[in-house]
């Protein structure tokens, strides 16, 4: 990328956000709603509610939860979704009950995980975080797999290629714009189930302290949780776009060198 054309990318980014900001503080300047304070109460309340303690014992562990779920999710729905793309059996044996278990909206399994795993601790927040995310990541790595080109297959062949030089440098590498499609949707699926698994019996973390909040009565501390959540939200997209532009770079090259560009 051009360095000149920072500051045009750089406005383009943070125009819209910017807009939005500005309207959002002239409309609630004068609010005398409880439920809806000014955003100037907003921004003072923000440091005094999310000091060391909170993100020591409340943020940083539900960053963690998500961590584990996402990863756990990313390498179960890439080595699933890999068998099953490279089998036609296998596909046609699996694709019903996976139609049938990707149509089972996350959050309705999170009690019913809690009752197992139990309501306290990590482990039925971590599953259940998992859970969601892993569909995303297995069904377009499954299409991702399927879709190579059999050329590909057989130059792999005709160079003598093993079987894990073959799935390194072929399957996945060939699949890995879709496998990065699914795993940028399970992110934000990620962070969804983060909270609503934290409505459940937890007493620390992020959606728990909103929740506290809210039935606190504390309405412009509310408000704060749940701009942090949009902050991380940004951060985590903008963490996933810079490992995607690193690893995806041959695929740009491909897709301009095939438009010409």
């Amino acid at each position: 990328m051009n360095i000149s054309e920072l500051p045009r990318r750089a406005l383009v980014a943070l125009g819209l956000p910017a807009v939005l900001i500005v309207l959002w503080w002239f409309l609630s300047a004068n609010s005398t709603s409880f439920f809806w304070p000014p955003l100037s109460s907003i921004v003072e309340a923000f440091p005094r509610t999310w000091t060391a303690d909170p993100i020591l014992h409340d943020v940083l562990p539900s960053l963690a939860r998500l961590a584990a779920g996402y990863l756990t999710a990313l390498v179960a729905g890439v080595a699933a979704g890999t068998a099953i793309g490279s089998s036609r059996t296998l596909r046609a044996l699996t694709e019903p009950a996976l139609e049938f278990l990707r149509a089972v909206p996350p959050p309705v399994l999170i009690p019913v995980i809690a009752l197992f795993a139990g309501y306290t601790g990590w482990t039925a927040k971590v599953i259940a975080i998992a859970l969601g995310c892993v569909w995303p990541i297995l069904l377009n790595t499954v299409e991702g797999v399927r879709s190579l080109d059999e050329v590909l297959r057989d130059t792999a062949r005709s160079y003598r290629f093993g079987r894990a030089a073959t799935l390194w440098h072929v399957v996945l590498r060939g699949s890995s714009p879709l496998i990065a499609t699914g795993a940028r949707q399970a992110l934000s699926i990620g962070v969804i189930l983060m909270v609503i698994s934290e409505l459940f019996g937890a007493n620390r973390g992020l959606g728990a302290a909103i929740v506290q909040f809210q039935r606190g009565f504390a309405i412009p501390q509310m408000w704060t949780g749940i701009v942090l959540l949009g902050l991380l939200g940004v951060t985590l997209s903008g963490l996933f776009r810079l490992v995607e532009h690193r690893h995806l770079a041959w695929y740009r090259g491909l897709r301009q060198a095939e438009r010409g560009v």
